[in-house]
């Protein structure tokens, strides 16, 4: 993850629980971060708050040890907070800048502010866990929970209510398989991709199903290479990236391209590696 626009430091994170800051310019290894006793499942950003005289850069971590910790990289990698309270694996983690609050996604969803304050929770959502979330227009979040995706909306206090809720308002029940990947596509969109290949583009305003690709399997021109691609992850849809026109999906071991106004596969890397792939990033 880039630590902030034009900064020339990045962090990565791995299964050793190790967070290291880089120096994108020259490889040189800045900071090595050590907290988190098992492997990292999340890390996110802290955008420096518009009212704080300092703006030192913040890093959020979650791990599989049930933590979740705030890292300061201008300080040493001084660890500024550390939240044991979760009864599971955190998998995932978002910030809502405009409420200037943060999630986190384990068996249930927690909202905190800055100070890592619990201000609400939902109630125990799946043992699996929460595998996927992004923000959503009006104060909302969209949850992948196995095989749904769960639309929860945030209420702020208010005069009447001085304390923070979430409240489920929706689920989308149109996958057939636990759903692995979810992302934001413009204003207008957002994409899902499942364990079983499933690639749906909502509307992001009322939720609907734009367009559905069920048809990487098929898609296998040869038998040749549907015999080696008969593998129990081989078409699950790992990770998305996206620009103006196009979503990139990594389907298995491949790459594909689906074009949003067509609405299908136009290009496709059947076996762009030798394993699943788990990320991908779209270069400037």
């Amino acid at each position: 993850v880039v630590l902030r626009p034009g900064d020339c430091r990045f962090a990565s994170a791995g299964d050793d629980g190790i967070v290291v800051v880089w120096n994108a310019q020259t490889g040189e290894k800045l900071l090595e971060l050590s907290g988190h006793t098992q492997k990292i499942t999340a890390i996110i950003t802290f955008p420096p708050l518009e009212a704080c005289e300092e703006k030192n850069q913040l890093i959020l971590t979650a791990s599989a040890d049930k933590t979740v910790i705030l890292w300061d990289c201008d300080t040493g990698g001084r660890q500024v907070r550390k939240v044991s309270c979760f009864h599971s694996t955190v998998k995932c983690l978002t910030i809502l800048q405009r409420l200037d609050v943060w999630l986190s996604g384990g068996s249930d969803l927690c909202v905190w502010n800055r100070r890592l304050d619990l201000l609400c929770k939902t109630s125990h959502l799946s043992d699996t866990g929460v595998s996927a979330l992004i923000e959503i227009p009006k104060s909302c979040v969209v949850a992948a929970v196995g095989k749904e995706l769960i639309i929860f909306k945030l209420v702020a206090p208010t005069e009447g209510s001085l304390e923070w809720n979430i409240l489920e308002v929706k689920r989308l029940l149109d996958h057939q398989d636990n759903i692995l990947s979810l992302v934001n596509v413009h204003d207008l969109s957002f994409v899902s991709g499942s364990h079983v290949g499933e690639l749906i583009v909502w509307d992001v305003s009322d939720w609907t199903v734009q367009a559905c690709e069920r048809n990487f399997w098929t898609q296998l021109d040869t038998q040749q290479e549907i015999k080696l691609c008969q593998k129990p992850n081989d078409i699950s849809i790992h990770h998305f990236t996206w620009d103006e026109e196009n979503v990139f999906a990594a389907v298995g071991r491949g790459l594909y391209v689906y074009n949003l106004q067509m609405k299908r596969v136009i290009a496709c890397q059947k076996t762009a590696h030798d394993s699943s792939v788990l990320h991908i990033a779209r270069l400037p």
